[in-house]
């Protein structure tokens, strides 16, 4: 619990580190997007790329298998209760929640999150963890704002550099040959970069909401689906199966993450309710900072 309590409030304090900047106006939003763009295209591949840097070995691979086809059938279950969740809300911000319940912050938040509770390897169940997450953000849950052809689905996926980096980094983990310790040194450098800046910049887009506004109960509703019921039933679920602690636990906190900073982006891109996700990703964000703790002290408490 020390340690667990030690984390986040580290990641609060580089929260507000964002928040500050940015009502300073030392943080602005050119700048805020150019520092997302090096998180999703240098820093974040690294920190995947980096986890694949272990021994191999047959229980590794069966649990690695094990965490895919645990990711998959999570975003199948995503998708079904995005037809039952949100059917009473207006169209622009139905579409909001269900992509926000398709596509959660796992990757910005939840990779600094699980390395810290379970260390590398959670890294690297994590970083499977997002490959059926990419794949269904640019295909199911694109189209809830566009109909993209397949092709361009397709081309998205291909081209996404953290998708090439668990690709990638399986590849170097079946490979004989092993980088030279400066070249992973210096990786290994950037990529522990991941949590400082994905937190600085989650503070930034957290500065810009009006508080007066956001605490409605759509938001409340969605932070509770998200953030609680969610992962209580990834929980309940894989315990009841009896799948490995470890996997069980990188699965859960993925489960729990706050909606997507993504989600306010292809709002406004696409002409759907970018307001309303605003105050989505604030809310469920700040929430985190709360339930986040309290699943990773349930999962390391042994009560489960």
């Amino acid at each position: 619990m020390v340690i667990i309590l030690q984390i986040q409030i580290e990641i609060i304090i580089l929260v507000a580190v964002g928040f500050f900047a940015t009502k300073k106006g030392w943080f602005g939003p050119e700048a805020r997007r150019d520092m997302t763009n090096v998180v999703i295209y240098i820093v974040l591949p690294c920190n995947i790329f980096h986890a694949f840097e272990t021994e191999l070995s047959q229980d590794l691979l069966r649990q690695c298998a094990v965490v895919f086809l645990i990711a998959l059938g999570a975003q199948i279950f995503y998708m079904i209760l995005n037809r039952i969740l949100y059917n009473r809300f207006p169209a622009g911000r139905r579409v909001v929640m269900q992509y926000a319940t398709i596509c959660n912050n796992a990757s910005f938040m939840g990779l600094p999150v699980i390395e810290s509770v379970f260390g590398s390897t959670g890294i690297l169940y994590g970083s499977i963890v997002l490959v059926p997450l990419r794949v269904f953000m640019w295909t199911s849950g694109l189209s809830l704002f566009t109909s993209t052809n397949k092709k361009e689905q397709l081309r998205s996926l291909a081209v996404h550099p953290c998708i090439w980096a668990v690709i990638l980094g399986f590849a170097y983990l079946f490979s004989p040959v092993r980088l030279p310790a400066f070249a992973s040194s210096t990786i290994d450098v950037i990529g522990s970069c991941t949590t400082a800046l994905s937190m600085i910049i989650v503070g930034s887009i957290l500065s810009e909401v009006s508080l007066k506004t956001v605490f409605e109960k759509a938001t409340l509703y969605y932070s509770a689906i998200r953030l609680v019921a969610i992962p209580a039933v990834t929980l309940a679920v894989l315990r009841l199966i009896g799948v490995d602690p470890i996997v069980t636990g990188v699965a859960v906190l993925s489960s729990a993450m706050p909606a997507a900073t993504l989600t306010a982006m292809l709002s406004a891109k696409y002409g759907q309710d970018s307001a309303f996700a605003s105050k989505l990703i604030f809310v469920s964000t700040l929430f985190s900072l709360v339930t986040l703790p309290l699943v990773a002290a349930v999962l390391t408490s042994g009560w489960f």
